[in-house]
């Protein structure tokens, strides 16, 4: 269920000087956060180069750069265009946990980044009267809400990033398509299991339910409480490194290790 919105959102203009290389930036970004999915199609060559500002020529070199590196491929046909080839890595924890404590700051700049403008998007769409982007709205709730486990964070980050993109405000989409990609391999590293997705059902629901009532300061406080359960939940996993993690987005992990502060 990709919109034009999303894509416009994440794609636009790129800055002449280094056209080639924004572009493929972009269009990994699309990529890796599940905007156009594994095994669909990007828009055709003439609207995807219009949408970035660029020459179908260099679109073609991004392209070529993307498939070569596995991430794309190009069919010819009637059927053809540009599909996604790329499919997110098996999680692996250890991994995630060599990563962040490497250097713990990022880890803390990072959600601290997400919080500021996450509550921020939440509280302007409220604030707009909250029908803006209704169906697209409860629509990408339904689908996170009833999600597999396989799919979930791809769905859940279409969630969060349509909040953002509904106020409107392009600088502010990407600015959250920005958060969420300096968490994603972390996020990604953490196995997902169906009761936590149970769990974030209720959190994603209050959100929705709050900026469609119209209500900033609750709408607000629900994004709040929502991130405040991803941030235990990576702080907690990582201050257990000597047992597997077994909890999912949204919910403070249980193991016999300290509190997460």
């Amino acid at each position: 269920m990709t919109t034009g919105t999303e894509l416009s959102s994440l794609l636009g203009p790129v800055r002449a000087g280094n056209a080639f290389e924004e572009t493929v930036e972009r269009l990994l970004t699309v990529i890796k956060l599940g905007v156009v999915a594994p095994g669909d199609r990007f828009p055709a060559e003439r609207e995807l180069a219009g949408l970035l500002g660029i020459s179908r020529i260099t679109l073609r070199e991004a392209i070529r750069a993307l498939q070569q590196a596995g991430y794309v491929e190009s069919r010819r046909g009637r059927f053809g265009g540009t599909f996604v080839t790329y499919t997110r890595p098996a999680p692996d924890p250890g991994e995630a946990r060599r990563i962040a404590l490497a250097d713990p700051a990022p880890l803390a700049d990072a959600l601290a980044f997400r919080m500021a403008l996450e509550t921020g998007a939440a509280q302007v769409l409220a604030t707009s009267g909250g029908d803006r982007g209704r169906e697209v709205l409860l629509g990408r709730l339904a689908a996170v809400n009833a999600a597999s486990p396989e799919d979930y964070r791809r769905l859940d980050t279409l969630f969060h990033l349509a909040i953002a993109e509904l106020t409107g405000s392009p600088l502010l989409a990407a600015a959250c398509a920005d958060a969420r990609m300096r968490l994603n391999d972390l996020l990604n590293a953490i196995p997902v299991l169906q009761h936590n997705i149970v769990h974030t059902t209720a959190q994603h629901t209050a959100i929705v339910d709050a900026i469609l009532a119209g209500n900033p300061e609750r709408a607000r406080g629900a994004v709040t409480e929502h991130l405040e359960g991803t941030g235990a939940l990576l702080r907690g996993f990582l201050a257990a490194p000597a047992r597997p993690a077994t909890a999912g987005h949204g919910q403070p992990l249980r193991s016999a290790a300290r509190p997460a502060p």
